[in-house]
């Protein structure tokens, strides 16, 4: 299994990012963005769980928006209004937990390598 992210990059206050996650090998139960800010815990930001339901941050409510490509096994993270307080590496996971895990790192057995976001004030 891999998982192969990109789309990072640096962007303005306000503005948008799409984050792009292929993934190898089979297909999983849940597929989920976190991130990791410099000096912070990886966080959740978003997750799809049994292909339809979709689960958000708070912080990532309105703004961000999870989506899959089933045939191309191919996750997205559609970022708008993008905030400095965003800026951080975005890692994509997938695996197979339980609904309480789903939102939690350890809900999650693959990861992808990171890429970078970063928001300029």
């Amino acid at each position: 299994v891999q998982l192969q992210a990109s789309g990072g990059g640096l962007v303005q206050a306000g503005g948008s990012l799409r984050l792009t996650c292929a993934v190898s090998g089979r297909t999983f139960r849940s597929y989920g963005w976190f991130r990791q800010a410099p000096g912070k815990e990886r966080e959740f930001v978003a997750c799809i769980f049994d292909r339809t339901r979709k689960y958000y941050t708070d912080s990532a409510k309105g703004r961000f928006t999870i989506s899959r490509d089933n045939a191309k096994n191919t996750l997205y993270l559609e970022m708008n209004s993008l905030k400095p307080e965003d800026t951080a590496v975005y890692y994509c996971a997938a695996g197979d937990p339980i609904i309480s895990y789903a939102s939690a790192s350890e809900g999650y057995r693959h990861w992808g390598q990171g890429t970078q976001v970063t928001v300029s004030s």
